[in-house]
């Protein structure tokens, strides 16, 4: 099964969580406030893959990160719903976000 590392507050994590249940997909929401184990796993997962460089360059979290089934990490859920048959919902939430400069998180 997919997990999903996120946080409720974080407005990219809500709309990741809102189109996963829209198009029937079957996850574990994995919240990284709630768990310092849960958090520590997510830091290394951050701290150690390629895929995170862009988020830490721009100081942005990289949340949400999807573990898929294999073990790749991605933060394209958008990607990861078409690639199972499904579509992304129209983004109805513009202008949420939680990074300093207010575009993503």
């Amino acid at each position: 099964m997919v997990k999903v590392y996120g946080s409720p507050m974080c407005p990219d994590c809500v709309r990741c969580k809102k189109n996963l249940d829209a198009n029937n997909l079957e996850y574990e929401f994995i919240d990284v406030n709630q768990s310092l184990r849960d958090l520590k796993q997510f830091l290394i997962y951050r701290d150690t893959l390629p895929i995170f460089d862009h988020c830490k360059e721009i100081h942005d979290i990289g949340l949400p990160a999807l573990v898929l089934e294999d073990g790749t990490v991605t933060l394209r859920w958008s990607d990861y719903i078409r690639s199972q048959g499904g579509t992304p919902l129209a983004d109805l939430e513009q202008g949420a976000a939680c990074s300093l400069d207010g575009t993503g998180c």
